[in-house]
């Protein structure tokens, strides 16, 4: 008999099923669910994502790998530091299914401390560690408004970039869960531009008295569309207007392309999104694939008639509890033969970089970026600090340590063979080297990275976030 002990547990990213059950009936009965933990969050938000009911009868083994699915679909809710499924026998070939969560905080103010550039490495390096480099202010956010896993965060902020940001997404606006709407206003203001880029390097561009050169607003609305568990579609409709200053076009009179000092446009994009991966911050098994088209021009097409094209697809292995293999495929096409500078991709801006080349910007209308990690976990460890901290949701701090071998490579096609970039554009660019990946609380990700590239320059890097 399974008792409340044997359970299957989610905790911080990683999973563990239970030990094998003895003389485990062949199927059973799911008579009720109980959950409980969850102070704040509506059960509906929960049984949203369970893939099975009560009254129906299950082979012991499939509602196990039941379970251990919902139990990883409920955790990347975001909502919760922890998730554990516990399916107790009754009898007569029958369970009742425990659910317990343990809440996240979810009203958080944020001081804003963060670079304005590309990654640390171009920060430290390129722009010298310059701290007028640094954007500053304050970010609120609510991750489960009235329970119901709806989003809203506002954002102020100074220094390099000025900016407002309002955003609110509602996943679910119907009784059957499937779709959801979400709007977002954002304001920038700036007085270093960047305004191209020469020998694969940002070129910065800033007013001698110190004005204001380039201001920009977006204002788009979401609809949400999630048929199946793993599945998602979305549609984005919205308008975008940037103004720059007349030193921006002297310097660079392509900036736009038209000539002028506006670029104003509305864009349409759908996206589609199958995402099957155990922790959406630091994956170690499933998939995701999505795709992307972006219609740039639906009115004012006298400024700007683009169409962009995204795909991503990236697949995570779990070969044991302590070592993975990630591989991630990028591709990205601009139809068109040049664009606006607001506009340029390229390896190097995010999420598209390879490394080895993190000081370094390829830009073009087409990239193909391949990136693989070889991870082993040689530490996991899970402090409790309840004795200081009385908050249930602080009350303990897991540290989760990765040492990874890494080959990433890749290409970017530039219709325009812009002399001053062709030692990096239209060439094969390959990056490899070693790492070890700190995953702490709330699943907070810092890479420290050397990594060398084919052009034999090596160097240490340090990020914020995930590679893929």
């Amino acid at each position: 008999m399974l008792e409340t002990g044997d359970s299957i547990s989610f905790a911080q990213g990683d999973t563990s099923l239970a030990p094998a059950i003895t003389n485990s009936p062949d199927s059973v009965k799911v008579n009720n669910i109980f959950i409980i933990g969850n102070v704040k969050t509506k059960k509906s938000v929960i049984l949203r994502e369970l893939d099975f009911t009560t009254d129906y009868y299950y082979d012991w083994n499939t509602l196990l790998e039941i379970l251990t699915a919902d139990q990883k679909k409920i955790y990347n809710l975001r909502l919760f530091t922890s998730v554990e499924i516990t399916p107790l026998i009754t009898g007569n070939n029958e369970v009742e299914i425990l659910l317990t969560v343990k809440e996240r905080w979810y009203i958080l103010p944020q001081i804003i401390f963060e670079l304005a550039d590309r990654n640390f490495s171009e920060w430290w390096t390129n722009q010298n560690h310059s701290f007028s480099r640094v954007n500053y202010g304050l970010r609120l956010s609510h991750s489960n408004v009235g329970g119901r896993n709806e989003k809203l965060k506002f954002a102020g902020q100074l220094g390099f970039t000025k900016a407002l940001d309002l955003q609110y997404s509602k996943p679910y606006i119907d009784k059957k869960q499937k779709h959801g709407l979400g709007v977002q206003l954002s304001y920038k203001e700036n007085k270093t531009v960047a305004i191209k880029s020469l020998y694969n390097k940002q070129v910065f561009y800033t007013d001698e008295n110190e004005d204001i050169i380039k201001k920009s607003f977006v204002a788009a609305l979401r609809y949400t569309y999630r048929r199946s568990y793993y599945n998602y579609h979305f549609l984005s409709l919205g308008y975008s207007s940037t103004w720059v200053a007349d030193e921006i076009l002297t310097e660079n009179p392509e900036y736009f392309q038209h000539g002028g000092n506006n670029l104003r446009y509305a864009f349409a994009t759908y996206t589609f999104r199958h995402d099957r991966r155990d922790n959406v911050s630091y994956a170690t098994d499933g998939e995701l694939l999505q795709f992307s088209l972006t219609k740039y021009g639906i009115i004012f097409t006298d400024e700007l008639d683009e169409v962009e094209v995204n795909i991503t697809a990236n697949k995570y292995i779990k070969i044991s509890d302590k070592f993975h293999f990630n591989t991630g495929l990028t591709a990205n096409w601009f139809l068109s033969e040049s664009q606006p500078y607001p506009l340029v991709r390229g390896i190097g801006y995010s999420p598209n970089f390879i490394r080895g080349y993190e000081l370094n910007v390829v830009e073009g209308q087409q990239l193909y970026v391949h990136k693989n990690s070889f991870r082993w976990k040689f530490v996991d460890w899970e402090i409790d600090i309840s004795n200081m901290m009385k908050l249930e949701q602080f009350s303990t701090i897991p540290i989760r340590l990765y040492l990874s071998a890494n080959f990433d490579h890749g290409y970017v096609k530039d219709r325009n063979n812009i002399p001053e970039n062709s030692r990096l554009a239209n060439k094969y660019l390959m990056g490899y080297g070693t790492g070890i990946d700190l995953i702490g609380f709330y699943d907070m990700v810092f890479r420290f990275e050397y990594s060398m590239n084919n052009s034999k320059e090596g160097n240490l890097f340090f990020n914020f976030s995930a590679p893929f």
